[in-house]
This record gives C-alpha cells, sequence and structure tokens, in this order.
C-alpha cells in the first residue's frame, strides 16, 4: 500500500467505523501514548531493561503500527499529504547530511 492510500484507507476507517477524528490535541496525546509503547518494548527487549513476563508477548510491529495509524490521523486532520511530505524531507536529508554520515568515523 502507498502513502496515499494508506491516508484514504484510514480516513474511511475513521468515518465508518470511528465515528469522527479525535481533536488533534486528543491525537496528539494519543500519538505519546502509542509511541512510549514501542518505546517500553524496544527498551525491555531490544535495550539494556529486563522484559516483564506481561511484555513477551507484545507485538512491536502492531505498535509500530498504532503510531503509525495515528500519526496518519493527524497528518489527515491537518491536511499534510505524508507521501509529499516525507518526499521532502528526505531531499532535506540528503543535502544537508550528503557526506556528514560519511565522515563520522564513530560510524566507521
Amino acid at each position: 500500500m502507498t502513502i496515499e492510500e494508506a491516508q484514504s484507507i484510514v480516513d474511511e476507517w475513521i468515518t465508518t467505523i470511528g465515528v469522527r477524528y479525535f481533536d488533534e490535541m486528543t491525537n496528539t496525546a494519543i500519538l505519546m501514548e502509542e509511541v512510549g509503547e514501542v518505546a517500553r518494548i524496544m527498551s525491555r527487549r531490544y535495550g539494556e531493561q529486563s522484559e516483564k513476563e506481561s511484555d513477551k508477548n507484545k507485538d512491536l510491529g502492531d505498535e509500530m503500527a498504532d503510531v503509525l495509524f495515528v500519526l496518519i490521523c493527524l497528518a489527515n486532520q491537518t491536511g499534510i499529504d505524508l507521501a509529499e511530505a516525507l518526499k521532502k524531507n528526505l531531499e532535506k536529508k540528503t543535502n544537508r547530511d550528503f557526506d556528514r554520515h560519511k565522515n563520522n568515523d564513530k560510524l566507521k
């Protein structure tokens, strides 16, 4: 699925099943909650914290999808074309960082 398709599918889901979008501030708070859930799994599964038994069955992909879903909601609500925004962002990063990472001794 393309980013454009994802934005359309999420909008369709929200307007048919979800009834309506939560307001932007509520969705921002929900986004932070979802990012926290991803961080919890990452810190316990891949970081130095020990993983609780209750966390071992958490699906990282599902939690990442929750983050993406809410981010898409916010993009839809604020009129952001995420495909275009990502394209512009990658161009910015390419121009800014073209040699930066190649010349970083820490990455060698």
